[in-house]
């Protein structure tokens, strides 16, 4: 799995502190980002965090490209709908030699399973390149591949949407592919916006585990998502 931050608002933080301070401020943006230290900008994005007025992590966006990921992680990821997507195209794009997929840890750990997985994930591939080669369209051939096909994705998200996705796929129910995407994103956004993101990830790490009777017995620590 590859993860790379693209692009992202500049000064973020800033930006959310300008949001909230201006509902109250006399005085207009440009001064406002003229006349907050970097000691005002974090103390006011905590408190806005903290208090759930988070309307103002709506104006920083962040765009993450990905490659190396399955299409069963991508229909999951497409879900967050307050977002915007582009993935690479089964209908245009012909996989002959550049085609890959993705073998879930529990198959790997298993040699027979392993085997079985192998063979029927090249049996397909073989029989999807016969489809093209006589003809078929790449739109009509698509419909064999499996979910452990490997995409490529860039998706982008504002702030308040990233903090809920961190939310609910961080956590050690989330699926292990996509928990291990929203991690990697996690850890590269810190570098970026810390202040925002301090306090991110499941909601064990900020009080009770909202799963119940499917809580897991091994809650992860507010440093499992440093960089």
């Amino acid at each position: 799995m590859k993860i790379k931050l693209v692009k992202h608002t500049p000064e973020p933080e800033k930006m959310v502190a300008v949001a909230a301070r201006l509902c109250y401020s006399p005085v207009g943006v440009e001064q406002l980002m003229e006349d907050l230290s970097a000691e005002e900008v974090n103390k006011l994005v905590r408190f806005v965090v903290k208090s759930g007025h988070l309307s103002t992590t709506e104006h920083i966006y962040f765009t993450f490209a990905v490659e190396g990921v399955s299409r069963a992680l991508t229909h999951q990821l497409v879900r967050h709908r307050l977002a915007s997507y582009n993935q690479q195209s089964q209908r245009y794009v012909k996989f002959y030699e550049n085609y890959e997929y993705i073998v879930p840890p529990s198959v790997k750990n298993n040699p027979r399973v392993l085997a079985g997985f192998t063979a029927l994930a090249e049996q397909i591939h073989d029989f999807y390149e016969e489809m093209l080669k006589s003809g078929v369209e790449a739109e009509d051939a698509r419909y064999i591949l499996p979910n452990a096909s490997e995409t490529k994705i860039i998706l982008s998200m504002n702030g308040r949407e990233l903090l809920h996705f961190f939310t609910v796929r961080c956590c050690n129910r989330a699926q292990w592919e996509i928990k291990e995407l929203a991690t990697g994103m996690l850890k590269i956004i810190k570098q970026v916006c810390p202040v925002v993101f301090e306090k991110a990830g499941p909601n064990c790490l900020r009080g009770s585990c909202p799963e119940g009777k499917f809580t897991c017995d091994n809650p992860p620590k507010a440093g499992d998502f440093d960089a």
